[in-house]
């Protein structure tokens, strides 16, 4: 962006689906100097681009507000960890400037949506945490339903219904009509309102108000009362079955505690925890939660990282173990050194992963969507022909036929059909966040859904990553000058091997020699100039090419290879130093995920750099289908390669993976991996777990199934109240509580997804 425009970010409340937020987004678009408007439904926040010197914040303000939501500058009020809370005089203010904090404008009649969540930094450390929306509802857990907006219009409609029926016992004559059409004028005016501030024609709030004033007209108007009253019933109970799926999203805010215990010059005082630096030395007591991600620098103890990842047994850890934020100490004091900021620890980057999900739409969600921008005009022209065909044509009462046209105008309100996909697709990523499991949308858990095949990396993947130097064949001098040379080559690198063999020099006490000028040569090794000599750490096939190994040495690495072990060549110019043979464990759950993709349907290949002999020894133990000897850009061949006989999921860890990640249907990255894997991939495995991708693709088609089940409900419910409307068996109220129950239905369906675990076969 420009540097004449500024992020300004919002706390919105009263939404219940993504219309809602494409309402907002559609009216902010088009105010002057309005650019990449971002609208969150779960994490309740506005956020967007203003040009200097055109629309005031105050006057986006203003605009929500007109549309029936609450709306507060984020900062004005502080809840937990400094993130944004609507003040008390700012929820006034949206109470007392919209009657009832609420939209429904399902039939994305013009087809915007909000602008979709751009990634990198800013979408990383940038977000707000969803917290309390005093002005929408029942997501505030101190506030009971009857006292939030919604609740009193249900109330006070309940209260008119109720006074009109007793004076219809009570009395006799035309007060009666006049108390039921008292009763609906005054329950249906803020509805009316926030159909006129839409500004289109198809929304449920226009319906309402075109039904329940045409109902007056023919002499109806009990019966718009009682319609008034239950749509007012039905909007809260929307409402509420909105906010559960909010809840367990929002919940993640507050794992991490507000304070922590810094020590600093041999004294502790008590911090904002989220003002902790990189660096800072923070003390944990036993049963405290962990307020940063960091490196255990003191202290050994049960470490109960549920909260976070789902794992619910405690795992023991000590110096130089990583530990997250919301993580539970179980045993003993520990001094942890912060590794990541308050703002990029592991709950942030969650909360960032769902914000961003929310804009990765399914494709059967913006089918959807498009289906019902013809839908609702379709529906509104078969009420006007009802309406009037029979009255015209055949001579029958215009009374009867304009009620059926009225009740048809209800019936046809497609909100059950479009909240129907994001209802599922929200519980589900909650479900899956909680244990451990991060997918970035809904496009996601489609793609996820459809896939026959998986394809892992071999190292970090299916083995644990931590490969042990298990032999050294000297080809030309002595075992301390192949590991000080291979350790002066590695000193500095990351990768996997390279820190076996600097552990295994630092163990035999051998030095590194001095090294500058080191460069990764990626799929093949590495080199540097190692005492003033160009030296390299290189497979055997890159050493083969480059004439450094020969005879005897490639006899013993082919035996060694031959036994499942990785083996690297050390060579300076003048020739090969020696072999250094390495083997990496196997993940313990790797063997159990390939038996239980298969059981699924889903084939398992693993794709390594290894060599082929070790490729096939691993992929034999495991039982799976291999391909050894892998450039990043052959892995990325042989994901296209497969996916042309389905959806492919890609799962690594690695820089190496990267485009792997990045070419499949769907790319997964480890937990433990590196941040340009798990940046580039679409899904990620927090808890570090193999075996939760066959986890991952059981909630995907769980979810999908539950969508399935929620579209059937929405059309099915439609079709026979469409039908019985037209032949006169059911009327207006009918009507209404068949699109009411109908929404409540899908929703309540959709919330199952909370409680489904991905994990039980």
């Amino acid at each position: 962006m420009t540097e004449t425009t500024e992020r300004h970010d919002w706390m919105i409340s009263g939404m219940d689906c993504a219309a809602c937020a494409a309402r907002i987004a559609r009216a902010l678009e088009r105010l002057p100097g309005v650019v990449d408007v971002q609208v969150g439904v779960m994490s309740e926040r506005l956020s967007l681009r203003l040009e200097r010197g055109t629309t005031a914040p105050e006057t986006v303000e203003a605009t929500v507000r007109s549309l029936g939501y609450g709306i507060a500058r984020k900062g004005q009020g502080t809840g937990k960890r400094g993130f944004a809370v609507p003040t008390a005089s700012a929820d006034d203010r949206a109470v007392q400037d919209c009657e009832d904090c609420q939209d429904h404008d399902h039939s994305g009649h013009d087809g915007a949506q909000p602008a979709k969540a751009k990634a990198g930094a800013e979408g990383r450390s940038g977000h707000t945490v969803p917290g309390h929306s005093h002005a929408s509802g029942p997501q505030d857990r101190d506030t009971h339903w009857y006292q939030t907006v919604r609740g009193k219009q249900v109330v006070g409609t309940g209260l008119l219904l109720a006074t009109a029926t007793a004076a219809k016992f009570l009395a006799s004559g035309p007060l009666v009509p006049w108390a039921f059409g008292a009763a609906c004028l005054i329950g249906v005016a803020p509805v009316a309102r926030r159909a006129f501030a839409a500004g289109v024609p198809f929304t449920i709030e226009s319906l309402m108000t075109i039904a329940t004033l045409g109902a007056l007209f023919i002499g109806a108007a009990e019966e718009a009362a009682l319609v008034v009253f239950l749509f007012a019933v039905g909007e809260m109970l929307e409402s509420i079955a909105a906010d559960r799926s909010r809840a367990s999203i929002r919940a993640l805010a507050s794992l991490v505690p507000n304070t922590a215990l810094v020590e600093e010059g041999g004294a502790t005082r008590e911090v904002d925890a989220a003002s902790l630096e990189i660096g800072q030395r923070v003390l944990v007591r036993p049963g405290d939660r962990l307020p940063a991600d960091g490196v255990i620098a003191e202290g050994i103890s049960g470490i109960d990282e549920s909260p976070v990842t789902g794992e619910s047994v405690p795992r023991t850890k000590g110096p130089g173990d990583a530990v997250y934020a919301g993580s539970i100490n179980s045993e003993a004091v520990l001094r942890i050194i912060v590794t990541r900021p308050a703002a990029d620890n592991t709950i942030s980057r969650i909360i960032a992963l769902v914000e961003a999900a929310e804009s990765a739409r399914a494709p059967t969600e913006r089918f959807i969507d498009r289906f019902s921008r013809y839908y609702m005009p379709a529906i509104t022209g078969l009420a006007v022909l009802v309406a009037i065909v029979p009255p015209l044509l055949f001579g029958q009462g215009w009374d009867i036929w304009i009620y059926r046209g009225l009740a048809l105008l209800l019936i046809g309100c497609p909100c059950a059909l479009v909240i129907s996909v994001p209802a599922s697709i929200t519980a589900a990523l909650a479900a899956g966040a909680r244990r451990g499991i991060l997918m970035k949308g809904g496009s996601v858990i489609e793609a996820a859904a459809r896939v026959t095949q998986v394809a892992f990396d071999k190292t970090g993947t299916l083995t644990a990553g931590r490969p042990a130097v298990t032999d050294l064949v000297v080809l030309d001098g002595s075992e301390a000058e192949l590991l000080a040379v291979a350790a002066g080559v590695e000193a500095g690198s990351s990768h996997p091997i390279a820190a076996a063999i600097l552990r295994r020099a630092a163990e035999t006490g051998v030095k590194g020699l001095p090294s500058t000028g080191a460069v990764a040569l990626i799929g093949r090794g590495a080199q540097a100039l190692v005492d003033g000599q160009v030296a390299w750490v290189a497979s055997v096939r890159f050493a083969r090419e480059n004439g450094a190994v020969e005879g005897l040495g490639i006899r013993r690495a082919l035996e060694m290879e031959a036994e499942g072990k990785t083996v690297v060549v050390v060579w300076r110019e003048r020739g090969a130093l020696g072999l250094i043979a390495l083997r990496d464990e196997l993940r313990s759950d790797a063997r159990q995920t390939v038996a239980h993709l298969s059981e699924m349907g889903v084939t398992a290949t693993m794709l390594t750099g290894d060599n082929a002999r070790t490729g096939a020894a691993i992929a034999e133990a495991l039982g799976l289908r291999h391909r050894a000897g892998l450039m990043p850009d052959d892995k990325v061949a042989a994901i296209n390669d497969m996916g042309r006989t389905g959806g492919v999921i890609m799962v690594g860890d690695g820089i190496n993976d990267a485009p792997a990640l990045a070419a499949a249907s769907v790319g997964v990255a480890m937990g433990s991996g590196t941040d340009v894997a798990l940046e580039t991939a679409t899904a990620a495995l927090l808890r570090n777990r193999v075996s939760d991708v066959a986890a991952m693709i059981r909630l995907a088609r769980a979810t999908m199934a539950n969508v399935r089940q929620n579209v059937t409900i929405a059309l099915g419910l439609k079709a026979v109240f469409l039908l019985t409307t037209i032949l006169g068996l059911t009327g207006l109220w009918i009507a209404v509580l068949a699109d009411t129950g109908a929404t409540v239905l899908v929703t309540l369906n959709a919330l199952r997804m909370l409680r489904f675990d991905p994990e039980s076969r």
